[in-house]
């Protein structure tokens, strides 16, 4: 038996991390999630460290 295994990118395992958040937590769907995700990421990735 063999199993292959799909490589993520951290940014892919981020995006799934805040997608499964908002899933939980709404009612968006899937693609909706997703799509808020990126935009949740690219958001945080803009404030400064020390803000953070």
């Amino acid at each position: 038996m063999t199993t292959t295994i799909t490589p993520m990118s951290r940014y892919d395992r981020r995006i799934e991390l805040v997608k499964n958040t908002l899933r939980e937590n709404s009612k968006l769907n899937e693609k909706d999630a997703t799509a808020l995700a990126a935009h949740v990421l690219h958001a945080m990735d803009h404030i400064a460290e020390t803000v953070r």
